[in-house]
Parts: structure tokens; sequence; C-alpha cells
């Protein structure tokens, strides 16, 4: 393995090691996933979630290679209302870059007025789609009449995305916000390089489907 290979193997491992999630666990899965590629690029993110009085915890890892997006999600669950037993789901997927159709970076900024060169988004969404999977978001369609009662029936928009996640200098620091942006940039390199008659948003025999990919995506606070 060459040194740049093992400063990037360390890199991820650091960055595994500083969310304290299961460090070993994630990390001994991300590197089987990878089948031995040398990571390019990568982004880890740990979200925390409170429902009542339960705290549940998820971690996704997106690491870059020249030719795969690997992206690891692991969950924990308590068995016990004491804690003694937690048992830890994973998945991963192994995406070719050349299935990947889209990279959305969307920002959010304070007082835009005043903006600097120099001043950081407050927030950042990735959003990445590779299998034509779609999400359908719909409601109560209306008018501009704030006194009509009548039956508008539904509004609603179709987004095609695989996973999502969302950074916010508030919660996860600004310096996550960059770290995000620096693997959304290298993540657009690698795949603009692939040709693109190389591209494949349709696998042989298959359909467009209208499914739930989200079950990464937990990007709401």
């Amino acid at each position: 393995m060459t040194s740049s290979a093992t400063s990037a193997r360390r890199s991820l491992d650091e960055d595994l090691n500083r969310a304290g999630f299961y460090p070993l666990l994630v990390a001994d899965v991300v590197h089987d996933a990878l089948d031995e590629r040398v990571p390019l690029s990568h982004l880890v993110h740990l979200e925390t979630h409170f429902d009542r009085t339960e705290v549940h915890r998820h971690i996704t890892v997106l690491v870059l290679t020249e030719d795969m997006l690997v992206v690891t999600h692991v969950d924990d669950q308590q068995l016990d209302d004491a804690g003694h037993q937690v048992m830890a789901q994973i998945s991963t997927e192994s995406v070719p870059v050349s299935q990947i159709n889209s990279v959305v970076l969307s920002y959010v900024y304070a007082q835009p007025q005043d903006y600097q060169p120099s001043d950081l988004a407050r927030e950042l969404t990735l959003s990445i789609a590779w299998s034509g999977g779609q999400r359908l978001d719909m409601g109560p369609a209306g008018c501009g009449d704030p006194q009509c009662d009548a039956d508008h029936g539904y509004t609603g928009t179709i987004v095609q995305d695989d996973i999502v996640i969302r950074v916010s200098a508030e919660a996860d620091g600004s310096q996550a916000v960059q770290n995000a942006k620096a693997f959304a940039r290298a993540l657009r390199k690698v795949n603009t390089a692939v040709p693109v008659l190389a591209r494949s948003t349709e696998l042989p025999g298959s359909r467009p489907r209208l499914a739930g990919r989200l079950t990464r995506s937990h990007h709401q606070r």
C-alpha cells in the first residue's frame, strides 16, 4: 500500500474515531465495503435525535474512490429499558460512479445582503441520485382566495434522490459544512470525468419506480 493510500485510510479512521459512534465496528464495515480501493475523499456525518425519553443516533459514511461511491449507514437500537442490550443495524451500498445521475448542493446563507466572499454557508444539503428511484411529496392544493372552501385536489413534487445529507454549522460546526462541500466537489470531479456513453440511468429490464429510498436520509432535525 502506498503512502498516499495509507494516509487516506488514516484520515478516514481518524474521522470515524472523532465521531465516536462504534468507530471500530464502522471502520471494519467501511473498509470491507471498499474492497481494498483507495479513498479519494470521504464524508462522515453523525446525527442524534431525541424522541421523548429516548435518544437515537445514526451515522452515514460516504467514501469516494476512482470508480465507486461506498455508502454506509449504521443505526443503534436499545433492546431493553436499561440500555444494556444494544443492537447495531448496518447497511452498505457500493455505487459505480458511472451510475450517478446528479449531485445537488443546496446552500443557506445568513444576511445575504451583507455577503462577502469569505462568508461561510450556514447550512449545506447534499443530494445524490443514482438509481432512478423517486420520492413523491404531496399535499392538498389550494387557491389564493382565503374564503374558498372548494376541493382543489392535491399537488406535489417528484424528487429524484437516493441519499440526502444536511449539514448545519450550528449543529455540526462550520468545518463540517466545509468538509461536505469538499466531498461534493471531489464527487463531481470524478463523476463528470466518466464518459457520457458509460453512464446508465436504468439497468436492463428495470422500470422507473416511485419508492422511498430515504432510509439513510436522516436530514430532518
